[in-house]
């Protein structure tokens, strides 16, 4: 009887093992995004979708359409997250951190967001103060500068993440230490996807309610050539 007794409390151990194994499984794929959910658009919650009017690089596609798809196309190939300073500027193919999502949205449009932040650091050196050394290569891949920058050059929006109809693809939201493009999928509630890279597996995601309380910016960027 002791021995069957043994086995029957080692297999509800081995059960509840299982269980608890299946239990973790499910929760990171849910916690990164691997288990499939229905996405929404901005349709669905009766939202316009306010176009920039430009088309900086003239190739008929408006300018946040463009930022989105730069995003997109950047993380499509699924990048490693390697920080390291590159002599050219930017990385090489395949290899990346958050700012160059960012970069690489801005490429897609026409616009150098190396040239344009090392432009507006030269021209503005007092809006910087925490720069020591202006270095074009690495100065627009920092998020505090961005952030500055941004500030400085494109209009300001809503941090509120429930305020959905403030939020649009191709918009740009920095956090206190990342930044990402908002994506035009959003969850059940209304609040977008974010496309980012921080090194997890999954670059396009529901996101913004875990970073809740950590958004210090959200801005649209466009302008007209002269």
């Amino acid at each position: 009887m002791k021995s069957r007794s043994i086995k029957k409390n080692r297999f509800i151990v081995l059960i509840l093992f299982g269980f608890m194994i299946l239990f973790l499984i499910i929760f990171y794929l849910d916690y990164y995004h691997f288990l499939p959910k229905k996405t929404y658009t901005d349709e669905d919650f009766g939202i316009s979708y306010q176009k920039s009017g430009n088309d900086y690089d003239q190739d008929e596609i408006d300018d946040y359409i463009e930022m989105l798809n730069g995003a997109r196309k950047f993380v499509s190939q699924k990048p490693k997250y390697k920080s390291e300073y590159y002599d050219g500027g930017y990385p090489p193919k395949g290899v990346g951190v958050c700012t160059d999502v960012v970069a690489q949205a801005f490429l897609e449009a026409g616009y150098d967001l190396r040239e344009l932040v090392d432009q507006d650091i030269r021209e503005n050196r007092e809006s910087y103060p925490n720069i020591e050394v202006v270095d074009k290569n690495i100065d627009y891949r920092r998020v505090r500068n961005l952030k500055i920058f941004l500030k400085r050059n494109a209009i300001s929006f809503t941090t509120d993440i429930y305020k959905i109809d403030q939020w649009q693809a191709g918009d740009i939201v920095v956090f206190q230490n990342h930044i990402g493009i908002i994506s035009d999928q959003r969850n059940k509630k209304g609040i977008p996807y974010l496309i980012h890279h921080g090194g997890q597996p999954v670059y396009e995601e529901d996101v913004l309610k875990r970073y809740e309380g950590k958004v210090v910016g959200h801005y649209r960027f466009s302008f007209k050539k002269d």
